[in-house]
C-alpha cells in the first residue's frame, strides 16, 4: 500500500473521526505510513453552513500528533502535516508557517475559497457561472503559487470540478492551458509538487484530481514530486484506489512517488 498523505481527523472543522480510529484503520488496511493533514483555512467564511470553524487549534494539534508519532515509531510511521487553505489575501500572513511549527513534516496547499465563496456551494456558480468560475478559481491558484512557497504539494488542483454545475462535462484543459502551464512552471521552479487525490473517485467522478490531461502536462513540463492522498474524512476511504492511481502515473511516465519528513521529499519507486 502506498502511504496516504491527505487525511482528516477530529481536529478538522469538517470531520469527527477520532485520530486513533483512523490510525487503527490504516494499519488494518496494511499501511505502515500515513500523514495527517487537518484543515487550516485562515479567514474561512464564518457563515458557511456545514463548517463551524476551519481554524486549526495548533496548541492541541501539534502536541497530540507528536505524542502519537513517538508512541508508534518504529512500528508505524505517523507524519505530521496540515492542509493549508490559501487565498491571495492570506499568502503573506501564512508565509512562514513551517518555521513557526518545526514539528511539521508536510504541508498541502489548497484552494477552497474564492472571493469569499467556497465552490462547494451553488452560490459560487450563481455569481460566476461555470466556465468563468473555473477560470477564476485557477487564476487564484496561479496567484498563490507565484506569491507563496511555504508548502510541499498543491492539493486537488481541480477541486472545483467536483461541484461545478456539470462537473467535468464542460471542462476542457485546453481552455485553461495558459493558466496551467504557468501554474506548473511556478510549482516546478520552486521545487514543489502536486498530489494525486483520489477523493473524487468516491464522490462520483471518474478520474482522480487532477484530471489525467493535467497530470500529463505536469510530467511533460518536468514535474516529478507527487504524493498519494485519499482526502478521507472517515476510516473507510483511507488509501482509496491508490493502485489505480499508481497505474495511471506509470502510464504517463512517472517513475516515483514521494513521502516527506521535516518538509523534505523522499522518492520511492512506483
Amino acid at each position: 500500500m502506498y502511504p496516504d498523505y491527505h487525511l482528516h481527523t477530529e481536529f478538522s472543522g469538517d470531520c469527527t473521526t477520532p485520530i486513533r480510529d483512523l490510525i487503527a484503520a490504516a494499519r488494518a488496511k496494511g499501511l505502515n505510513e500515513i500523514c495527517i493533514t487537518d484543515h487550516h483555512d485562515q479567514d474561512f467564511p464564518k457563515d458557511t453552513p456545514a463548517v463551524s470553524d476551519f481554524q486549526l487549534d495548533f496548541d492541541r494539534y501539534f502536541p497530540a500528533l507528536q505524542a502519537l508519532k513517538e508512541e508508534l515509531v518504529p512500528r508505524f510511521l505517523l507524519k505530521i502535516g496540515i492542509e493549508q487553505g490559501l487565498m491571495p489575501s492570506t499568502c503573506e500572513v501564512m508565509s512562514d508557517f513551517s518555521k513557526r511549527y518545526p514539528s511539521l513534516d508536510f504541508i498541502i496547499c489548497s484552494t477552497h475559497v474564492v472571493d469569499g465563496f467556497d465552490p462547494y456551494y451553488p452560490q459560487y456558480f450563481e455569481k460566476w457561472g461555470e466556465q468563468p468560475g473555473y477560470r477564476k478559481y485557477f487564476e487564484d491558484i496561479l496567484y498563490i503559487v507565484t506569491h507563496f512557497t511555504d508548502y510541499n504539494v498543491y492539493g486537488h488542483l481541480d477541486y472545483i470540478l467536483r461541484y461545478g454545475p456539470t462537473k467535468a462535462d464542460n471542462f476542457n484543459v485546453k481552455d485553461y492551458l495558459d493558466i496551467f502551464e504557468a501554474i506548473f512552471r511556478a510549482i516546478i521552479e520552486n521545487g514543489k509538487g502536486i498530489e494525486l487525490n483520489t477523493g473524487s473517485l468516491y464522490r462520483g467522478m471518474d478520474f482522480a484530481h487532477p484530471h489525467p490531461e493535467l497530470l500529463k502536462l505536469y510530467k511533460e513540463m518536468g514535474g516529478e514530486i507527487i504524493t498519494f492522498g485519499s482526502d478521507a474524512h472517515d476510516t473507510i476511504h483511507i488509501g482509496h484506489d491508490f493502485d489505480r492511481g499508481a497505474a495511471l502515473l506509470r502510464s504517463l511516465g512517472f517513475k516515483y512517488y514521494c513521502t516527506f519528513r521535516n518538509m523534505n521529499p523522499a522518492f520511492h519507486l512506483l
